[in-house]
């Protein structure tokens, strides 16, 4: 039975709210959930109404609301079983924690929505909105590869479910994840992600599918194109209002993001078009919050508008105070694994949940990665379930002497790249991990060792082709690549996995020997 089956007197009324939702129209939405939750005795309506008022509430910015709301949803979902609802809620909720500032309350909400929307029985469509919801949150925190494998099974759901694919296109996502490249340096890396954004766009023109994209996608489309010729890029000329990116900007629904979208837009607008003073003006004015495309977004595109007019130091003053931002981040994120959800553990409310939570946080904070414990239990996973894979050992040549001689917060900047490197070129479905130290570890679904070889051959070009000089000058940073295929069943799961691995490593191991034995 569906979620919405559940649903008793006014399943009409919330159908028609949520169809408002999908099109961000969150304001006309809310209206109706406020009325539903003043006249209905059914719980499940009462617990939908207010899990998509905080949905609302959310996408319209309303901040002081969001603590209220989620206490409201919390306690009308107490009592109902249904793991969807309590998966989706805590998605909610890490999105308004995240909003708060409150980034170890949000990344244990985080852990307890995967937990819930993954033991959903039978996932329907309102199971899919949810993966949706936790994928944003993720993609705001800065987790992209777990943002990419949220968004992605929420897409599988969807399209099992009736939704088409590009409702769920999230192009918000790699968005994020691009600028957030461009934030620490790799701009060359950011333009081939936006490229790869403004590509699907164009595939859903030429399929005549892009009026079913969301209004907030049509808004990320748009920012994707603006960036990018910010950075330089040539864009051609749109031949259809779809590809139009001042069209997309204005037409990307009420949410806050979306107004901060189109005002940083404004700005990229100007810059491409040669008008960095304008842009400048345009900044000076606007305020946007820090959460929509990184904190570090408003000081970078002031550097490139400065640069514009031929004020180079003033455009290296906002691009080095761009990079703190963005590195500051992840020194929040530290601060959230080591001191807030330790302190958290050891509050009394957590102490006794602590059996259950025990371990939870699955996500490597310095790359935004899936750490060993995740992809431990990834593949134990597709090992039970008989599924085929590829395991491949990624180590990087050249790391010693990058802490060596440049220490290690360029160490952690090298690290953060290749993370980024890596993602960008596997394919859809494959999974990433930071193992530890400087390893990384790939996980090729399907594929066979030929397939493997050419993943390989892709990530060493990728990280050969990047600019290391500016971030580590005089010191080359390369890697190795090590694949194995996953062999056992569920009673052999333990030798199946550690065999995969000593092979794979081993493997690696002979790759940096022959690189080390070239002349």
């Amino acid at each position: 039975m569906s979620w919405l089956d559940r649903v008793g007197d006014r399943a009409e009324e919330l159908m028609h709210a949520h169809a408002l939702m999908e099109s961000s129209r969150s304001a006309e939405a809310c209206l109706i959930f406020e009325q539903v939750i003043d006249t209905t005795d059914d719980p499940y309506s009462r617990a939908d109404a207010l899990l998509q008022r905080l949905s609302a509430v959310i996408n319209l910015g309303r901040t002081a609301e969001y603590t209220r709301a989620v206490e409201q949803a919390f306690d009308a979902a107490r009592d109902l079983p249904d793991p969807y609802l309590h998966g989706h809620l805590h998605a909610l909720a890490a999105l308004a924690a995240h909003n708060q500032g409150a980034l170890d309350r949000c990344v244990t909400h985080l852990v307890r929505s995967a937990r819930a929307l993954g033991s959903v029985q039978d996932p329907d469509r309102e199971t899919a909105w949810g993966w949706h919801d936790l994928a944003m949150a993720y993609s705001y925190l800065s987790f992209h590869g777990y943002a990419l494998g949220a968004i992605e099974r929420a897409r599988r759901l969807g399209l099992t479910s009736g939704i088409p694919e590009e409702t769920f296109a999230a192009p918000g996502i790699r968005l994020r994840n691009a600028v957030a490249l461009d934030h620490h340096g790799d701009s060359d890396g950011c333009l081939r992600v936006l490229r790869d954004v403004g590509g699907d766009l164009e595939r859903f023109v030429r399929a005549g599918t892009a009026g079913q994209l969301r209004p907030s996608s049509r808004a990320a489309y748009g920012y994707a194109l603006v960036r990018r010729a910010a950075l330089g890029a040539a864009v051609d000329p749109p031949e259809v209002p779809e590809l139009d990116p001042a069209w997309l900007l204005a037409n990307g629904g009420d949410s806050t993001r979306t107004r901060d979208i189109r005002q940083l837009g404004g700005a990229c607008l100007a810059i491409a078009a040669g008008r960095p003073a304008e842009a400048i003006t345009r900044l000076e004015s606007i305020q946007v919050s820090a959460e929509t495309l990184g904190a570090a977004e408003h000081a970078r595109l002031s550097s490139l508008a400065y640069a514009g007019i031929g004020d180079h130091a003033a455009a290296h003053r906002a691009d080095r105070y761009a990079f703190r931002l963005a590195t500051q981040r992840n020194d929040r994120l530290r601060d959230v694994y080591v001191d807030g959800i330790a302190a958290r553990i050891e509050h009394e409310e957590m102490r006794r949940e602590a059996a259950r939570y025990e371990g939870e946080a699955l996500t490597d904070p310095l790359t935004g990665l899936p750490n060993r414990r995740r992809l431990e239990r990834y593949v134990a996973g597709m090992v039970s379930r008989g599924e085929p894979a590829v395991i491949g050992v990624v180590d990087l040549d050249g790391f010693k002497a990058v802490n060596t001689t440049h220490g290690h917060h360029s160490g952690d900047l090298v690290l953060q790249r290749v993370a980024g490197v890596i993602n960008r070129v596997m394919r859809r479905g494959d999974f990433v991990a930071r193992y530890g130290g400087d390893e990384f570890v790939v996980v090729l679904p399907g594929a066979g060792m030929a397939e493997a070889g050419e993943v390989g051959r892709r990530v060493g070009a990728a990280v050969a082709a990047e600019d290391w000089e500016s971030v580590v000058p005089g010191t080359p940073v390369g890697v190795s690549v090590g694949f194995a295929e996953v062999r056992g069943s569920a009673t052999g799961l333990r030798d199946a996995l550690g065999t995969a691995f000593e092979l794979a490593d081993r493997e690696m191991l002979r790759a940096k020997a022959r690189t080390h034995a070239l002349p």
